[in-house]
Formats: C-alpha cells, structure tokens, sequence
C-alpha cells in the first residue's frame, strides 16, 4: 500500500463512519467494529476502507486483528480509538460490570492499542493517537457513576501516554465532543431541538482530522468542541 494507514475503533452510524470518510481521502482505514455488516457497507462504499470485525475488550482477538492489519495494509500512523462503553446509572443501582466492561472498552483498550502500535510510530519518526471522549472525562453526574469514572481514566491515561511518546515525535490528543451528536435515534430523542443543537459526525471528524495533523510547533492535547449554542 503506498497510502498511510489510520486505525478507527468504535465505526458505528455516525462519528466512527464519519471518521472513516475523512480519513480515506488520503489513506487506507482499517475500520474495526463488532458488527461486521455495518464495515461490510462502508467497505463497499469507500475503496480506501477496510472492515476488520472485533471485540476490542478481547485481548487475542484484537493482536490477531492488529497483525492482520499491519499484513494487509501495513503499520498504522494514526489511531483513533473512537470505540465506546456507554451504559449508565447511579452508583447505587449499577452492578460491578457495568463499570467493568465500560472501564475495558474506554481506558484497557487505549492501553492496549497504545502498546502494540506506538513502538512502530515511535520508532518510525511520527505518528498520531486520537481519543474520542466526552464531558464525562471531567465531571462526574449523578447517573453516570458506571460511565464517567471510565472517561476520566481514559483521559488521564491519554495524557500520560501523551507526556511520554510527544517527546519521541508522536501526538496524542484528547478531543471532547460536548454535544448531543446528530444521529437518526437522537433525533428521534429530541423531536422538538432545532439543528443548531446537534453537533454534526462530519465536522467532528474534520476536527479529528485536524487534530492529527498539527504541525509539531503547536500540538494541542485536550480540545473540546460543542455547537455554537451549547450551554457549558
């Protein structure tokens, strides 16, 4: 392949697929998702796509897929773990694996993707690690106890992987969406919300774009964006 290699976790209907688009203009994208006939269609649709089905909290499947990945279209130069454990609840009514699984997919599996694909960007001179979160990463509310602990995690692990591959040339970057995303069941949630309350998938991508290809002289780590009238 002569083209870059970006790694998607998390391709779901809106903000993963939205990635993937952006990103195959200029490179191959090896899409991973639990589902494989959602990657199925957008492996169709995008030539530059690649579906890769996987669990990323199973540990085995997800080096098997990893090294698939490097065989077929070589080793990734960016990652975006945009993959997301989302139940909820308050502290009292959540069981232990509520937090656990959320806790697996959010924060062990950055941890892991991190180990087995930032040596390769380190030592090939550069790279990229994108992390899609939310406000969640920096409050913790009243009926997010099984969510928001996982977040927080997985912002603090980012930035520590941040604090040691920046200065070996790779960026790591945390990007916030605080917004209700614009998705056909969100819509169906909030019949009455004009437009200008959703944030739209594509321009999250763009700025997942953007954050992966800032100049070295002006990384940024944390950015959060939200609608022009979001309340924060």
């Amino acid at each position: 392949m002569s083209n870059p290699v970006c790694l998607v976790t998390g391709v779901g209907p809106g903000t993963g697929s939205a990635i993937v688009r952006r990103f195959a203009t200029d490179y191959e994208v090896a899409m991973l998702a639990r589902s494989a006939d959602r990657l199925d269609d957008l492996a169709t649709e995008l030539d530059n796509a690649h579906a890769y089905a996987c669990d990323v909290t199973d540990g085995a499947a997800l080096d098997a897929v990893l090294d698939k990945v490097r065989a077929d279209l070589g080793a990734p130069t960016v990652l975006v773990h945009n993959a997301v454990g989302g139940a909820f609840g308050d502290f009292l009514s959540i069981d232990e694996e509520t937090l656990r699984r959320n806790f697996e997919v959010n924060t062990m599996a950055l941890l892991h993707l991190g180990q087995a694909l930032v040596p390769a960007m380190i030592e090939a001179g550069g790279g990229a690690v994108i992390c899609t979160g939310n406000t969640s990463a920096y409050r913790g509310r009243a009926g997010f106890s099984g969510f928001a602990p996982t977040k927080a995690a997985q912002r603090i692990l980012a930035e520590s992987m941040a604090r040691h591959a920046g200065p070996l040339g790779v960026h790591v970057g945390y990007v916030a969406i605080d917004a209700v995303i614009d998705l056909e069941w969100t819509r169906k949630r909030n019949p009455e919300k004009p437009d200008d309350y959703y944030c739209r998938p594509v321009d999250i991508a763009e700025h997942v774009w953007q954050v992966a290809h800032q100049p070295k002289s002006a990384w940024t780590f944390d950015t959060v964006i939200r609608p022009f009238g979001e309340v924060w």
